[in-house]
């Protein structure tokens, strides 16, 4: 009981410390980004035959998108959580959504940073074999915008809006996993690729629409940002969503030529 007091208070008084919560946050999305690689090569090498007989780059490529679902999970459990479950930005509560924080908004933010300076930091010392200028521009812009929203506490809400996309993720790293494997074939291949279309039609589409909607709704709000905010709250969803849309494009494409090859 004394240690548990012990650990409670350090939580408390260090990593929760108002001041210091974007540093510690990022500390700590840098240690799981570790922690997920390491796991994802262990259980990897001792359960999967196929994964001894990957090159050194597809290993890299294959725990490194271990990682990356590792983050998606954790980050979309929190901004479905913060979004649409949680009263936090709810209108019924008085003052401006857009200038709205809190150290669980904060700390998860932070966390999500420190995944895409490692993710970052991987594809640069990898260049182009993890991913090419279009993954460094998207995550370039929303490393920009996490950071702002974590330091400044403004427009977190559309953070979180544009962070719940990363529900696509596991379903895109599935479907390299099944395809590096030689599964391209299979059913399960077929099925990945019906559900990642649905998802990223809801997460990366619609609910984009949805985000344009609430800042038409609350542009007022919008408009009590700093100018930096306000530019990164019209600019990088507006970027992402064109990118967004040009890859989902390119899904449907290959969802149709999957179909018309089991006709």
């Amino acid at each position: 009981m004394k240690s548990y007091s012990q650990t409670e208070v350090l939580v408390k008084d260090y990593l929760l410390a108002d001041a210091i919560i974007p540093y510690t946050s990022v500390l700590c999305g840098i240690f799981m980004c570790k922690v997920a690689y390491d796991l994802s090569q262990l259980v990897s090498s001792v359960n999967l035959k196929s994964y001894a007989s990957l090159t050194k780059i597809q290993r890299i490529e294959w725990n490194n998108r271990g990682m990356s679902s590792a983050h998606a999970i954790f980050i979309t459990i929190m901004s479905l959580y913060l979004v649409f479950f949680s009263d936090f930005f709810s209108d019924q509560i008085e003052g401006p959504v857009t200038l709205r924080s809190s150290n669980i908004s904060t700390f998860s933010l932070g966390v999500s940073a420190g995944y895409f300076l490692t993710d970052l930091a991987m594809m640069f010392w990898s260049y182009p074999c993890l991913g090419g200028l279009e993954y460094v521009l998207h995550h370039s812009l929303s490393l920009c915008a996490i950071a702002y929203a974590m330091l400044t506490g403004e427009g977190q809400l559309y953070t979180y809006m544009v962070l719940i996309s990363e529900t696509t993720t596991p379903g895109i790293n599935m479907r390299w996993f099944l395809d590096t494997t030689g599964m391209k074939r299979s059913g399960a291949y077929l099925i990945n690729g019906v559900l990642m279309f649905f998802a990223w039609l809801v997460a990366r589409i619609l609910l984009f629409i949805y985000l344009f909607y609430h800042i038409y709704l609350h542009f007022n709000q919008v408009l009590q940002m700093h100018a930096f905010g306000y530019c990164l709250a019209l600019g990088v969803p507006s970027t992402l969503f064109i990118m967004n849309m040009m890859w989902f494009l390119k899904i449907l494409k290959g969802l149709k030529k999957i179909l018309a090859k089991r006709q």
